[in-house]
C-alpha cells in the first residue's frame, strides 16, 4: 500500500485508504461538502478486478499496464457499455467508461509495444473513440507495431511526435490501408431533373465560371463522370483497351460560383458525387514509419495512408525500411499516402523512399510500376519539402492520374508523373532525379528554379498521347542530360493512335535561363530543345496542335563540344495551328512563331553536311498547303553561333539577328515561299567539302541583308576565299543579289584580294551599300 500511496503523493492527490484501496476526496464547492470519492488504481488489471465497485463510482487508473506507462486516466463505473465499445469490462459485469479526456493516446487504450502483438488494433480502438468523441490524438512518444489491423480511421487531429510505427508489410492487402484520413460528413444524393440535367451539360464546359445548379452544393467538391463517352485511351500492346471515362472535377463556391478549370465538353454524364468539404483542416504531424520490406500478394496491395478527406494536412513524417530490411517485394504497392477526390490538401516535410522494381535478373523484377505517392482527382494539392530519391533500381516515387492546380515545391524527388490528365502543374525550387518529369494534361505547366537529371527534361507521356494542351512556362532551370542515344528538352512523341481526344503540343511555350549540365555527360547523341513525332498527322485523320509561340531564351550548354539542336518538322502542312496563316504570293502571315535567343548551338562544322546535321530541318515538307491552320512559321534566330537549317517545302518568315549563318537549304522544292531578314549577321559556312557549301536564299517575297559581314567559307577549320564561286548571290566586281544595307566583306576576302592584286570596284562598294532588288 505504501508505493501506491507514494505514487499519489507525488501526483499531489491527498490519500485516504479503505479497503486496500487508495482514495482521495471528490468534492464540490456547494459549502465545500465531499459529494463522492475518486478510487485510483495502479493499472488496468487492478481496475478489472476489483468487484466492489459500484454504477457512478469514478476511478482513475496510474497506468494502463503498469503505473507512469502513460497510460494513465479517469473513468466512470457504468452499467452499459459506450457507443464505441471503448469502456473496459470489469469481472463484476459492469463497465469503466472514459471521461474528462481532452486527448487520446494509444497508451491508454493498451498497445504492448512488444514487436510481437498486433498495436493496430489498440490503435484502432484510440481512433474510434477520439473520433466519436471528437478528440485530438496526442501521442507524442512510443514504438508500435502495426500487423494485420487495417483501415484505422482518422477524423481528428493527430500529434504523432516522435513516435515510431513498424508496419509489417506482409499482412499488405490490395483491399485496404494502414490508415484512412475521411471525412464524417456523408455525400449529398440528389436526383436532378431532366431540365437540370440539360441545363448542366450546356454550362459544364472550358471556360465555365458559374453554374447556378450548383449554388446549394457550396463548399463541396463535384465530381461528374460519363462512362459511356470514352477519352485517353492508352497505347502500346500491354494497355490495350485501356481508357478513362470522361470526367471532372471542381469546388463549388458561393452562388454556383466553379473553382477549377473544365477541359472537357461532356454529350451527357452518368454520375454526379457531390462529396462534402470539412470548414476546417485535419492535420496529422510527425510519426515515423518503418517498412518490413516483405509485402506480397497479387496487384497492387496498400500501406500507410488513405486520404479522402478534403482540407487535410500532412507534415513532419519519415518513411523507411527497417533496419537490416530490404524491399523484396515481387508484387506493386500503390502509394504510401494515396489521395482520392479531395480538395486543398497538402504534403510537408516527408521524407519516403521509392520501392524496387528494375532489379538485377529479370525473374526478380517487379511486374509494374510501383509507387510511394499514388492517387488520383486531387483539386489544389501542395507537396512541399518531399524527399524520395533512390537509385536505377527503384521505380518512381510518383504515380498519380487527374490533378488539377497540383504544386510541388522545394521537393527532391526521383520522379514526378501524372499519367493521365495533370491540368495545371508547377515544379517550384525541386531537384527531379533519375526517372525524370513524366506527364500529360494541360493548363499552365510551370516550372522554376529546378533541376531535372533524365534523358528528357520533361517527357510528355506516350501511352497516353504526349499532350500539353496549355501554355508551358520553364526558367532559371538546369537540366543533367542522362546517358542515352539522345537527349530532349521537350519531348512530344506520340504514337500513331487514336487516344480519343485532341493532341497538343503545347498552346505556347516560353523556355528560359536554362543550364545544359553536360560535364560529366558519356552521352554521345545529339541533344534537342523539342523532340517531334514523325508525323504531323495521324492516320484516322487527326492532325497535331502546334503551339501558336514557342520561345528558348539564354539556354547555356556546359561540356566540350556541346551545344543544342533546335528542332525537325515533319510535314509541316499536317500540323494544326489554332490561329490562322496564309501566303497569297504577296505576303506571308505566320500563325506560329519561334523564336532562339542566345542558346548555345551544337557545333557542325566538323561533321559531314548530312541531312540530320541540321539545327532545324524540316522533313516530308510538300509544295502544297492543306488550309489556313497548316503551319505558317517565323523562326527568329537571335545571339546564335554558327546555325544550319534546312526546311525545304515550309513556308516562313525566317529572321536571322546578329549571328553566323552557316548553311541554309530552302529549294529542294521550289523557291521558297517567304522572305528572309538577315541583320548583322556573319555568312560564313563551315563544312568538309566545298561540295558542301548551301547558301539557297532565294524566296519569293524577300531576301534582305542588313549589317551583315560575308566571309569566305571555312573548309576543315581554314577559310578558302577560292570558294567564293559557291555563292550564287554575290561575285565580286560582278554582282550582287538580292537586296542590301552595309554589306561588308571579311577580312579573309580583303586579304585575299589584296595577295591577287585586286581591289574593289567603286560600283561594287556602292552594291555593298545599298542595293535592291528591283537593279538586277
Amino acid at each position: 500500500m505504501s508505493t501506491r500511496r507514494n505514487i499519489l503523493k507525488t501526483l499531489g492527490v491527498t490519500v485516504l485508504t479503505a479497503g486496500g484501496i487508495a482514495h482521495s476526496s471528490y468534492a464540490s464547492k456547494k459549502g465545500d461538502i465531499a459529494v463522492g470519492t475518486i478510487k485510483f488504481f495502479p493499472n488496468i488489471n487492478a481496475l478489472v478486478s476489483e468487484k466492489k465497485l459500484k454504477e457512478g463510482d469514478i476511478v482513475k487508473t496510474l497506468g494502463y499496464h503498469q503505473p507512469n506507462d502513460g497510460g494513465h486516466a479517469e473513468y466512470l463505473i457504468s452499467d452499459k457499455q459506450d457507443q464505441y465499445e471503448a469502456g473496459i469490462a470489469l469481472q463484476n459485469g459492469l463497465f469503466a467508461l472514459l471521461i474528462n479526456v481532452s486527448a487520446v493516446n494509444y497508451k491508454m487504450f493498451g498497445t504492448v509495444s512488444d514487436g510481437v502483438h498486433d498495436d493496430g488494433i489498440e490503435i484502432k480502438k484510440a481512433h474510434r473513440y477520439a473520433n466519436g468523441q471528437n478528440l485530438p490524438v496526442f501521442n507524442y512518444t512510443g514504438e508500435f507495431w502495426l500487423k494485420e489491423t487495417n483501415s484505422i480511421q482518422i477524423n481528428n487531429n493527430v500529434e504523432w511526435g516522435n513516435s515510431i510505427f513498424h508496419i509489417d508489410e506482409q499482412f499488405n492487402t490490395p483491399k485496404a490501408n494502414k490508415f484512412v484520413i475521411a471525412s464524417k460528413k456523408q455525400k449529398v444524393k440528389k436526383a436532378f431533373s431532366a431540365q437540370e440535367k440539360a441545363n448542366i451539360v450546356n454550362k459544364f464546359k472550358p471556360g465555365v465560371s458559374v453554374v447556378e445548379e450548383f449554388s446549394p452544393f457550396s463548399g463541396h467538391l463535384i465530381y461528374i463522370e460519363d462512362v459511356n463517352d470514352k477519352v485517353g485511351f492508352r497505347s502500346g500492346e500491354r494497355f490495350t483497351g485501356q481508357s478513362w471515362a470522361k470526367q471532372e472535377f471542381v469546388y463549388i463556391e458561393e452562388h454556383g460560383k466553379v473553382l477549377g478549370e473544365v477541359a472537357y465538353i461532356f454529350k451527357d454524364f452518368t454520375t454526379i458525387e457531390i462529396i462534402p468539404v470539412d470548414d476546417t483542416y485535419l492535420t496529422v504531424n510527425g510519426g515515423c514509419f518503418y517498412l518490413s520490406g516483405n509485402s506480397h500478394g497479387k496487384g497492387y496491395t496498400k500501406n500507410g495512408f488513405g486520404i479522402v478527406r478534403s482540407r487535410t494536412l500532412i507534415s513532419n513524417q519519415v518513411i523507411r525500411l527497417e533496419d537490416g530490411k530490404k524491399d523484396t517485394a515481387p508484387n506493386a504497392r500503390t502509394g504510401f499516402y494515396n489521395f482520392s477526390k479531395v480538395y486543398d490538401v497538402k504534403l510537408e516535410n516527408i521524407r519516403l523512399i521509392p520501392y524496387e522494381q528494375d532489379r538485377e535478373g529479370t525473374a526478380n523484377d517487379v511486374p509494374a510500376g510501383t509507387y510511394g505517392i499514388s492517387g488520383g482527382r486531387m483539386l489544389n494539392a501542395t507537396f512541399r519539402n518531399v524527399t524520395a530519391e533512390g537509385s536505377s533500381i527503384h521505380w518512381g516515387v510518383f504515380g498519380t492520374n487527374m490533378n488539377k492546380n497540383f504544386k510541388i515545391d522545394g521537393c527532391h524527388l526521383n520522379r514526378v508523373d501524372v499519367h493521365f490528365h495533370c491540368w495545371n502543374l508547377s515544379i517550384l525550387n525541386s531537384r527531379i532525379g533519375y526517372r525524370g518529369i513524366s506527364i500529360t494534361g494541360g493548363g499552365d505547366l510551370i516550372i522554376q528554379n529546378t533541376t531535372c537529371e533524365n534523358r528528357s527534361f520533361i517527357n510528355f507521356r506516350r501511352d497516353f498521347g504526349s499532350k500539353w494542351d496549355g501554355d508551358i512556362k520553364i526558367s532559371n532551370c538546369k537540366f543533367i542530360p542522362a546517358e542515352s542515344a539522345y537527349n530532349n528538352i521537350l519531348d512530344f512523341n506520340p504514337a500513331d493512335f487514336d487516344y480519343k481526344y485532341p493532341i497538343v503540343f503545347g498552346r505556347t511555350i516560353s523556355i528560359e535561363n536554362l543550364v545544359i549540365d553536360c560535364e560529366n555527360n558519356k552521352s554521345k547523341g545529339p541533344l534537342y530543345l523539342m523532340s517531334l513525332s514523325g508525323f504531323s498527322e495521324m492516320k484516322h485523320g487527326e492532325r497535331i496542335k502546334f503551339p501558336k509561340n514557342v520561345q528558348f531564351r539564354n539556354v547555356i550548354v556546359h561540356g566540350e563540344n556541346k551545344g543544342v539542336r533546335i528542332v525537325t518538322l515533319y510535314n509541316p502542312k499536317g500540323y494544326y495551328v489554332d490561329a490562322k496563316g496564309s501566303y497569297d504570293g504577296v505576303e506571308l502571315k505566320p500563325n506560329s512563331k519561334i523564336l532562339i535567343d542566345n542558346v548555345s548551338l551544337e557545333d557542325f562544322s566538323g561533321l559531314k553536311a548530312e541531312e540530320k546535321n541540321n539545327h532545324i530541318l524540316v522533313k516530308n515538307g510538300t509544295k502544297d498547303i492543306k488550309d489556313n491552320h497548316s503551319l505558317y512559321l517565323q523562326i527568329e534566330i537571335v545571339n546564335c553561333p554558327s546555325i544550319k537549317m534546312d526546311i525545304s517545302g515550309l513556308p516562313a518568315k525566317v529572321i536571322i539577328r546578329n549571328s553566323n549563318l552557316s548553311a541554309f537549304k530552302s529549294k529542294q522544292l521550289g523557291i521558297m515561299k517567304g522572305e528572309i531578314y538577315l541583320s548583322e549577321c556573319k555568312i560564313l559556312p563551315e563544312v568538309t567539302s566545298e561540295e558542301e557549301i548551301a547558301l539557297e536564299l532565294d524566296t519569293t517575297l524577300a531576301t534582305v541583308f542588313s549589317n551583315c559581314t560575308v566571309h569566305s567559307p571555312k573548309i576543315t577549320g581554314k577559310f578558302v576565299p577560292s570558294s567564293l564561286k559557291s555563292y550564287d548571290f554575290i561575285k565580286i566586281n560582278e554582282k550582287l543579289r538580292f537586296n542590301h544595307s552595309n554589306t561588308m566583306l571579311g577580312k579573309d576576302i580583303l586579304s585575299f584580294l589584296k595577295s591577287q592584286g585586286s581591289s574593289l570596284s567603286p560600283k561594287f562598294i556602292s552594291m555593298l551599300k545599298s542595293h535592291s532588288d528591283l537593279e538586277n
